[in-house]
Order: structure tokens, then sequence, then C-alpha cells
């Protein structure tokens, strides 16, 4: 049953928006007529459109698409809990399409339950959104209908997302402080150099003596300042998105990316998230039931740095030839020891999936270890640098002003 975007006016004159599902537009409008609503107008959803869109060969891409990691999440827990208390994929996507406040996610649901309603899978539906629905997502959902775990999985799915919001979130929090830093930093010397230092060198110049060689290489960056710093901000701002388009790049990007891998700290911090995302990704559909090297393949996806994607890539192979996961994974050479030792425990106990998980939180947690002393570090880090660069300015003020006092003397 397709649905319908309408605007109509209630009895005190109000305009009201929403969703309603119908055979025709001539039934959506008796619905609102039988609910004391006046239609103005009544079209099929975006969805629907786009779905025409699409048959006539036409490629677009609606903003609206989308979810987040927190929207998906919220989502994902409600459908699971409706599932796991008896109603059917229908049902509870119905409920939790009126639950929703947000017009877009409430289209997406009623999408794809009318998917649904028209025979397909819950996992063939939620293909109507690519981009709000990710290949992990409909793979782990079709495995948990084949295996009749569907609420399990969606908890899963839940947790993960949630797992990734919260991460998301904390560095986020944790990145607000140094940011306004570093701002004021930047505020308070392009004001001092471009401002404040030129007029006390006028005061200087008149004066005719000799300046120290600290007030002459601060009065050589101010005039450097005043001269060029517009040139200079609009350069660093090229170069990053020069620097962005060449990440855009295949060969540049694989390149850089394989040299993050061998950078200290940069290192560290690339491979932890990475193998973590990717333990945790191949955790989930492992426990679900797909098999070993499909959950590979689909687990490369969740790999950002395009060479360790590769060297998964490759060792997915191997695996299929035959490998041990252990054996595949340590031939590539970047993946911690402690998570080869347990995935290796873990094939040959057969609890893999229950192994994985534990590697993916333990790794996450070093990797959160790590980048919470590097942020708490750049705070106070920041004040030192713009502390120092601040009394070296007022120093260079301050020692001509001294050396003329010792002359009037």
């Amino acid at each position: 049953m397709p649905a319908y975007e309408f605007e109509a006016l209630d009895q005190t004159g109000r305009s009201k928006k929403g969703i309603v599902e119908g055979d025709s537009a001539r039934q959506v409008r008796q619905i609102l007529r039988d609910r004391s609503l006046a239609p103005l107008r009544v079209d099929l959803t975006s969805a629907a459109n786009q779905r025409n869109i699409n048959k006539t060969g036409a490629s677009f891409d609606f903003f609206g698409s989308r979810l987040s990691v927190s929207e998906r999440a919220l989502v994902t827990r409600q459908l699971a809990t409706l599932i796991a208390a008896g109603l059917s994929v229908e049902e509870s996507l119905l409920a939790v399409s009126k639950q929703t406040e947000s017009p877009r996610t409430q289209l997406m649901l009623v999408t794809v339950r009318a998917k649904v309603m028209e025979g397909y899978s819950f996992a063939r539906s939620l293909q109507e959104y690519p981009k709000a629905f990710p290949e992990l997502y409909r793979a782990t959902v079709e495995a948990g209908e084949s295996a009749g775990h569907l609420e399990q999985v969606l908890n899963q799915l839940a947790d993960f997302s949630e797992a990734q919001y919260e991460s998301g979130l904390r560095i986020q929090q944790a990145m607000i402080y140094p940011v306004i830093l570093l701002i004021l930093t930047v505020a308070i010397l392009g004001g001092l150099l471009g401002y404040v230092v030129p007029d006390i060198v006028e005061v200087f110049a008149d004066t005719g003596q000799a300046l120290p060689a600290l007030t002459q290489m601060i009065i050589g960056a101010s005039d450097f300042v005043m001269s060029y710093g517009l040139f200079v901000v609009v350069l660093v701002i090229l170069a990053v998105m020069g620097f962005k388009r060449l990440l855009g790049v295949a060969a540049f990007r694989l390149k850089f990316d394989q040299k993050m891998l061998h950078l200290p700290i940069f290192a560290k911090m690339a491979r932890g998230r990475n193998t973590a995302q990717f333990a945790s990704t191949l955790s989930i559909l492992s426990s679900s039931g797909v098999p070993l090297v499909e959950a590979m393949q689909i687990s490369s996806g969740v790999v950002s740095n395009t060479w360790l994607r590769l060297q998964v890539k490759e060792a997915t192979v191997k695996v299929r030839e035959g490998s041990s996961l252990q054996s595949a994974l340590e031939q590539s050479g970047y993946f911690p020891p402690m998570m080869l030792y347990m995935i290796a425990s873990g094939e040959s106990s057969g609890e893999l999936d229950q192994m994985l998980s534990r590697v993916a939180k333990h790794m996450q947690q070093d990797v959160e270890v790590l980048l919470a002393t590097l942020l708490s570090l750049i705070g106070p880090l920041m004040l030192v640098l713009m502390g120092g660069a601040v009394f070296t300015i007022v120093m260079a003020i301050l020692l001509p002003i001294i050396n003329l006092n010792q002359l009037v003397v």
C-alpha cells in the first residue's frame, strides 16, 4: 500500500502535515475527511517519486535519505522491543513510524513497511534507503530473518550503533576545549601582531634608538602579518581543499593510508580504531549466522583505512581458499598479536564471535584511552603556547622601554 504526504486544515483552521497510507489519493482524502480534516494537498511520498525517477534512468541523491547514527540506533532499539513483544515486522514499523517526531524518519519507515506489505523481506525492503541502512545493517537483518532471531539481531545492531554514537560524542566533547583555545590563540596573536605592535613601533621609531633583536623579530612578524596575513589564510584554505581532493584519488589515498599505519601515535590509533571496527562488525555478522567469508567481505567495508581494507580483502581470499582467519590476518602484519591469539583461541574452541566481540571492546578501550590522553594534553599545551607567545610579544615591547629608561638615567 503506497504512502501519501498530505497537507490539510483542522477545524480551527490550522495547517497540518503528515503521511497516510492508502490505495489511492482519493481514498486518502476520504480518510482525512473522516478525521475532520480538510485536505489541501495529497501527493505520493518522495520515496515513491524517487522510484519512479529511477525507473526513467535519472539519478538523484536525496538529502533526506540519510539517518544519523543516533536516529538509527533509536529506531533499531524500538523495532527490537516491539518484535520481541510479539508484534509482526509490519506492525512494529507502523508503531515506530507513529512514535517518531521526524517526518523524514516517518517517511522512511512507512515506505519500508509498504515494501514489507508487498511481500518483500524486511532486509530487502531496507534497500529502499541504502544510505540510511548500510550493507552491514541489511546483511545482519537478513541473517536474523533467516535464523528466526530478528529481535536479537536488532538488539545487537542497536548496541553497535549506540556504541558508535557514544564514542563519536565523547571525541566531539573532548575536542571542544582545544578548538576554543586554538581559535583564541590565533585571534589574540593576530590582534597583537596586526594592531598593537604597529602602534608601539611608531613610538620607538621616533626615539631613534637601536631596538633589541627580539623586538626586531616581532616587528618583522607583525609586518608579515599585515602584508601577507590574508594571503596565508587563503593559501592554507586552498591547501586543505587541495589535500582533500587528493585524498579522493584512489592511488594517493592508498599510499597516504599506508604511511599512516607506520607513523608514531597515529599508527596505533589508526590500527586500533580500524581493527576494533572490523572485529566488532565481524562478530555481529558471525553470531547472526552469516558465513565467515561473506562476513569478512561485508566487514571490510567498515574499515576506513584503504590500505588495511586491502589487507582484509586479501585475507578474505585466503580464508576462501581454506586458510584459518588467524593465519590469514597474521600474514598481513597489521593486526595486533593479542587479537590474533584470541581469534586463534576462538577458532579452536568454536567461540569465534565471542572472542571477536572481546577483542573489539579491548581495542576500542585502548584507542579511547590513548585519545583521551592526547586530548587531555592538547589543552595545557595550547595554554603554554598561547602564554609563551603573548609573553614573547610583551617582552619585545618592554625591552626597548627598559633600555630607554636606562639611557635617561
